[in-house]
């Protein structure tokens, strides 16, 4: 059994994007069509631009399987760029204040931006979703669901209740929705703040929420702190570009609230239930030192406005170094949307990666067994 582990590689306008996932258990039926479905929801959301309208992308596997079932070894794949012109595209002179330009310049002695931000951007992140949906079918066999909604976009909210609003209609909801959103009232304020944002020639960040249902507790250790698993998924957060924040449970309101009002009292659980404590609340958005608790996993991620603004920010030129207006490179008005299903797939990966950690073995048969032994000595306590 090898610790589940990936890695990308590819340029957002080279010829492709490369992923390679390992660890992932022999025996496995992969939906290569689900795979693709995750990839063409990165690719929606209003405010989006034009580079969403070229590339139409789909998963290419090359290794890791036989007859559509996993062999154990590893699953490597590419996403092929339509938009591959990295040969012919202009050098980038004037580094955009946000991105990685400037301080990837300085750190590898570029002297054109564009060395930096093709492998920078975001784009990469296609990638990911591509290999999370890869994972994402280890979880589905167990009953662990992931989802992702947006909370706001440019201060603009939706209605604070609307997880619960929505319940069981909340992949419908999210279908329908322009922003991967639950409240279909907000949407044309929604739209009315990005058609905004258009017009002044600017950009926008926003807020999503990631929930993660049907995780047994104990996954993650206290042992080592690079092992707690709030420390891994806020890592997997924070590696999306533009993320500037996490938070999980009650997040920042934490440290205004009494620990009366932030700790979730255990009681004994209603019979049927499939652990024998239950939690009155889940303030800690089903995370304790490091470890699940068994309740909903409640994680939320803000992102920064997309560097790349139409009207211009000051910059310098890298080989002058005199004052020039910031690079334009084709971009979003907001893109927030895209990020909730980013965050989605890290937090799937995080979570894959622990649960795996927790029950691996080197075929789906060993790891059913590894899970169904642990859920029942839970039970048994």
């Amino acid at each position: 059994m090898t610790r589940l582990r990936y890695t990308t590689a590819g340029e957002s306008h080279g010829p492709s994007l490369v992923g390679i996932v390992e660890g992932i258990p022999a025996g496995l039926t992969l939906d290569l069509a689900s795979i693709d479905a995750e990839l063409a929801r990165r690719q929606e959301g209003y405010g989006r631009g034009g580079r969403m309208k070229i590339e139409t992308d789909r998963i290419q596997l090359l290794s890791g399987t036989k007859g559509g079932v996993t062999l154990g070894s590893p699953i490597s794949f590419l996403i092929q760029n339509k938009d591959s012109v990295i040969e012919q595209l202009p050098p980038v002179r004037s580094p955009r204040p946000g991105h990685a330009d400037l301080a990837g310049c300085q750190k590898y002695g570029h002297q054109d931006g564009r060395a930096v931000l093709e492998r920078a951007s975001a784009r990469e992140t296609a990638a990911r979703v591509a290999a999370a949906g890869i994972v994402r079918q280890v979880l589905d066999a167990f009953g662990i669901e992931v989802f992702a909604h947006v909370l706001s976009v440019g201060g603009v909210a939706v209605r604070e209740d609307a997880w619960d609003a929505a319940g069981a209609e909340r992949a419908a909801l999210r279908s329908e929705s322009l922003f991967h959103a639950l409240d279909p009232a907000a949407e044309a304020a929604l739209i009315e703040r990005v058609d905004q944002a258009k017009e002044a020639q600017d950009s926008l960040g926003g807020r999503f929420e990631v929930r993660a249902l049907g995780l047994p507790p104990g996954l993650g250790s206290y042992q080592q702190p690079a092992d707690r698993l709030t420390a891994r998924l806020g890592a997997a957060l924070f590696s999306i570009p533009a993320i500037k924040g996490v938070e999980v449970g009650m997040g920042m309101a934490v440290a205004d609230a009494p620990g009366s009002l932030v700790h979730d009292p255990i009681d004994p659980a209603p019979a049927g239930s499939h652990t024998p404590f239950a939690r009155r609340s889940n303030r800690a958005g089903g995370l304790e030192g490091g470890l699940t608790t068994g309740e909903e996993l409640v994680l939320r991620a803000a992102m920064k406005p997309i560097p790349t603004l139409r009207r211009g920010i000051d910059s310098v030129d890298l080989e002058t170094g005199a004052a020039a207006p910031a690079t334009y490179q084709r971009s979003d008005v907001t893109s927030v949307p895209a990020a909730s299903v980013v965050g989605e797939a890290v937090v799937v990966l995080a979570l894959g990666e622990a649960f795996l950690d927790k029950y691996g073995g080197d075929s789906l048969e060993q790891v059913e067994a590894a899970h169904a032994f642990h859920m029942g000595q839970i039970r048994r306590r």
